[in-house]
């Protein structure tokens, strides 16, 4: 059989300002095909299923048709609650979603209900979701007296692990784990929100020692932590850092002794992202950045002074540029002075307009601009003569 690992559809939300939606319709579109045509059986998704804990009407729409699309197709699906969801909002109707294939995993009391696919042979697997344990919030119910990442997670896995051992018990059984937290050895990305102060709050991968497979959500890229511990990372890049990543997840094939091969696997959208760096005017004629024209940019300009008109000229060329930054090359950066030392150096009302538009904007200014200065001071000595 086939199991589908993904994580982090964030369905709503925007890129700078920008709606996602379209987007993240079309990759669904690939998804769905992936899953008829590879003949999928089972499609995880470990947390972040929404961008929000309220989604919007049209975001709650999207993944109504999906799930209606996947479970056609002959799949079942898993989703467990990560910490941008509402757990209560998500998991509702989960009895009843659950007849029709779609296995909600969004409260503490389900850690230890897997969900049991067949597999040839004889053999099951059994999937176990977690949903994103808020260590101040479930520490109680798993019987932690500190609550941290790691030890409620442990808890959570102890339950995991005593559930498994009756089944194994019983007959041969494979296991797969969904675990939405920052797990040790992670690289993170710009788009994802802390699940602690500093970050320091890290599970370690000890934790998930046993399992077959563990299927992780939260980080956003995709990555192998270990043989059996990977996570899937968002389908969509969110953040200008993961605009080099390789985005999709993780196709899992699954026989009568455990997992087989584990391949990745993407769906390759119109969304897509483009960091450049360099003078505007090479920017602006250099054929090599061809492929940012149709693509979301963040540009940082090298120039020793700051262009005018900079990010009207580069929309010219780059009409998705969403994000710009200035800093002139080593060598040719200016000597900074405070702003009150330049007040103190200028010898007239000219000068310190001169010295402000310099400072602010790291260019002094035009011809033109000083002409317009010079009159509209001349103007204001001459009101205050006339006054």
């Amino acid at each position: 059989m086939k199991i589908l690992h993904t994580s982090d559809w964030h369905l709503g939300r925007s890129f700078h300002g920008v709606g996602m939606l379209a987007a993240q319709a079309e990759w669904l579109d690939g998804l769905v095909a992936t899953v008829v045509q590879e003949r999928v059986e089972a499609v995880l998704v470990a947390g972040d299923v929404y961008d929000r804990a309220l989604p919007a009407v049209d975001v709650v729409d999207l993944l109504d048709r999906t799930l209606v699309r996947l479970t056609e197709a002959g799949a079942q699906v898993v989703i467990s609650s990560g910490n941008h969801d509402s757990a209560v909002r998500l998991g509702f109707a989960a009895s009843l979603l659950e007849r029709g294939g779609v296995h909600l995993r969004t409260r503490v009391a389900q850690i230890g209900s897997p969900v049991v696919l067949p597999v040839a042979g004889g053999a099951r697997v059994a999937v176990y979701a977690l949903p994103y344990l808020e260590p101040r919030l479930v520490a109680e119910s798993l019987g932690v007296a500190s609550p941290t990442h790691g030890s409620v997670t442990e808890a959570a896995l102890a339950l995991v692990r005593a559930d498994l051992a009756e089944r194994r018990a019983a007959g041969t059984v494979h296991s797969v784990v969904m675990a939405h937290t920052f797990a040790g050895g992670g690289t993170a990305s710009d788009s994802e929100r802390a699940l602690s102060v500093g970050g320091l709050d890290v599970v370690p991968l000890a934790a998930f020692d046993g399992f077959d497979y563990v299927a992780l959500g939260h980080l956003h890229g995709r990555q192998e932590l270990s043989p059996s511990i990977r996570y899937s990372g968002s389908p969509l890049a969110y953040s200008f850092s993961e605009a080099r990543q390789a985005k999709g997840g993780w196709m899992l094939d699954v026989g009568p002794a455990g997992i087989e091969a584990v391949e990745p696997v993407g769906w390759p959208t119109r969304h897509r992202l483009a960091v450049l760096r360099g003078a505007l005017d090479d920017l602006l004629s250099g054929t090599e950045h061809g492929h940012a024209e149709d693509a979301y940019c963040h540009v940082t300009l090298t120039d020793a002074e700051r262009p005018a008109r900079a990010m009207e000229r580069l929309r010219e060329r780059f009409p998705l540029t969403v994000g710009l930054a200035f800093e002139p090359e080593g060598g040719r950066r200016r000597a900074e002075a405070s702003y009150s030392s330049k007040l103190a150096a200028a010898t007239s009302d000219l000068g310190v307009c001169r010295g402000f538009l310099d400072h602010v904007r790291q260019r002094g200014p035009s011809e033109e601009e000083s002409a317009a200065l010079d009159e509209i001071l001349e103007a204001v000595r001459l009101a205050e003569v006339s006054s």
